[in-house]
């Protein structure tokens, strides 16, 4: 089977690449850590652009591509570390008004956690796997009068603030059962993967410019095996995601988030090890890119789930 992108594939993560360079850079990512809140107008810029209606039929306002292009799409916000409620607002497409367009910023409540409660609109539990998501009670925000702008606060009840390892994924604990639904995995890896792949060329640049004892470190045996193995993890984790997009079979949507938990964690690990004292600072991206990898290793569950499924699908034969 051909797994090779199409040039239209191409084109779309060129454009999305494109776009997220520009509006969301490293200046724009060190004044987000800083200032904290939800940019709206990158938000709706997000909309116009389609990102949001990526798999909604054209008749309905979409764009009308398949899931392949989303990962693609989830892929590049992944490398930007592109803060908000993606996964959600754009499951939301079609079915919350306003979520296609950027207008609408939509979070769900993924194994037990919210991301980005206060700045939310419309908060959503997950249900049973597979089925549609529907509206937590009292979850969108109050207005003034009718047509007036959402207020924000939250008002989803028995919701908890926690202390998030990242500065731009704020986070509330809600007592609702977690439901690992495989598009919120596989979108979830798909981000991963761009995460893994970015701390893959920093450490390669930064191995690439520093010197010590008169040459660059990358020429030093014990940086090339680091830098070697992130690569050769983000490649497995590339095909694993790009292969789950195609079958959208859930075992293969297990064994993609795994290989990208492994590739996001383990690869800002490396790539904090390259940088040395360096990586440690505030000043530095690497420590984002490790806690938000770590932070997407719990939104759809525990990885054990992952690792059962794909035990179970290979002990009852089905896997061959």
């Amino acid at each position: 089977m051909h797994f090779q992108l199409t040039d239209d594939q191409q084109a779309l993560r060129a454009g999305v690449r494109t776009l997220l360079e520009g509006r969301f850079g490293r200046g724009a990512l060190r004044a987000a850590v800083d200032g904290g809140g939800l940019d709206r107008a990158l938000w709706r810029e997000l909309g116009a652009a389609g990102f949001f209606a990526l798999r909604l039929p054209e008749a309905e306002g979409g764009v009308g591509l398949g899931l392949p292009e989303a990962v693609l799409a989830f892929e590049e916000a992944g490398r930007v570390l592109l803060p908000g409620p993606l996964v959600a607002t754009h499951l939301a497409a079609g079915t919350v008004p306003g979520a296609a367009t950027g207008e609408t910023v939509v979070t769900a409540a993924y194994g037990g956690l919210v991301e980005w409660l206060d700045e939310a609109d419309v908060v959503r539990d997950t249900g049973p796997p597979g089925s549609p998501p529907e509206p937590l009670r009292n979850a969108e925000r109050p207005t003034e009068a009718p047509g007036s702008p959402a207020r924000p606060v939250s008002r989803v009840p028995g919701a908890v603030a926690v202390r998030s390892v990242d500065p731009l994924t704020p986070l509330h604990r809600v007592p609702v059962p977690a439901a690992a639904d495989p598009l919120v995995v596989l979108l979830t890896a798909a981000e991963q993967l761009g995460g893994a792949a970015r701390t893959c060329e920093l450490a390669v640049q930064h191995a690439r410019a520093r010197e010590q004892f008169g040459q660059p470190i990358g020429a030093f045996q014990a940086v090339k095996h680091l830098c070697a193995r992130m690569l050769v993890r983000v490649e497995t984790a590339r095909a694993a995601v790009y292969a789950a997009a195609v079958t959208a079979d859930p075992p293969d949507i297990a064994a993609a988030r795994l290989l990208a938990d492994e590739a996001a964690v383990r690869g800002a690990r490396d790539c904090l090890q390259v940088h040395g004292g360096m990586g440690f600072t505030w000043e530095s991206d690497v420590h984002l890119h490790l806690k938000r990898a770590w932070i997407r290793t719990r939104r759809a569950g525990e990885a054990t789930e992952s690792e059962e499924m794909l035990a179970g699908n290979l002990l009852s034969g089905s896997a061959w």
